[in-house]
């Protein structure tokens, strides 16, 4: 019969073993966690600060603004709201936006989708000529667009309507999406297109039914990047719309500001208003943005 040695712990050697002396690394170590964490922190209360600052003045009249800007509203004063909501007329400009937003995003996924597809597995000499062609647009920036831009959509009659906005938005956020889109759909492995093939599907069932369920990563990150920079868009659509049933949020927030004065409460209401639906996207989708960042950062 196999016996089994039992081993007694030293009690002493295990206290001396957890009142053992920090090293070098581990001061190193704990230090470091503390910086870090003190950045972190520094960063939360800058980001936060500013917000807490903007909620607060929004209770202010113009008069307490300019008296008392950093401090608490003496009177809360909460007639800015629908002030600001009547004066601005928000209705009709936060639909505008969501439109905008919302037809803008899903023309860049799909038709940067469709070519990533189209560039990254199917092969031709064309390929690098029309893949440069879309990356180099990343360079371009609306400032050095505004002008040819407006003389175009003047040619041709799209001035003062959604589809002179939409195109350009949609035309802006497709150099980035095909990029991002192209690398990720490298990834994918030949083989699953190749017997998707053999099955007898086309492209375009290969593209719907693969290829899109298996890039929802890069997608969450395309329409998070193109959501942003479309709601907060200003210079492209002040001079492509003149019409105020066609502006958007951040053409109307200009209301209440001009040249002479400036009506700060109702301005600063005006700000919460367009930047709660922000805000509302952000705490609803916050763990798809997060796992479509960081997945789309390393899947290409």
């Amino acid at each position: 019969m196999r016996t089994i040695p039992l081993t007694i712990e030293d009690p002493l050697k295990r206290k001396k073993e957890r009142h053992q002396p920090r090293t070098l690394h581990d001061e190193a170590g704990f230090i470091s966690r503390i910086f870090f964490g003190l950045i972190l922190t520094l960063f939360a209360v800058l980001s936060i600060a500013p917000l807490i600052w903007l909620a607060l003045s929004s209770f202010k009249t113009t008069q307490e603004f300019q008296l008392n800007r950093l401090g608490l509203p003496a009177t809360w004063f909460f007639k800015n709201y629908p002030q600001a909501w009547q004066i601005g007329n928000m209705g009709v400009l936060i639909k505008n936006s969501v439109f905008y937003t919302t037809v803008s995003t899903l023309a860049v996924i799909v038709l940067s989708m469709a070519a990533a597809f189209a560039f990254a597995k199917i092969k031709s000499k064309a390929t690098p000529i029309l893949y440069g062609s879309f990356v180099i647009g990343i360079l371009l920036t609306i400032q050095s667009i505004m002008v040819p831009l407006f003389l175009m959509a003047n040619a041709v009659n799209l001035l003062d309507t959604r589809l002179g906005v939409l195109i350009p938005y949609t035309g802006l956020g497709l150099p980035i999406g095909v990029y991002l889109c192209t690398e990720y759909v490298k990834g994918i492995h030949d083989s699953i297109i190749e017997s998707a093939r053999i099955d007898g599907a086309g492209y375009f069932q290969i593209l719907a039914k693969i290829i899109f369920p298996m890039a929802k990563p890069v997608i969450s990150t395309l329409a998070i990047l193109n959501v942003l920079g479309v709601w907060n868009e200003f210079m492209m659509i002040n001079i492509l719309v003149s019409r105020e049933a066609l502006k958007s949020l951040p053409v109307g927030i200009m209301k209440f500001s001009s040249a002479l004065s400036s009506d700060y409460g109702k301005q600063f209401a005006a700000l919460v208003i367009g930047l709660l639906p922000l805000l509302l996207f952000y705490l609803a989708f916050r763990n798809k943005i997060t796992e479509g960042v960081s997945a789309g950062a390393v899947k290409g």
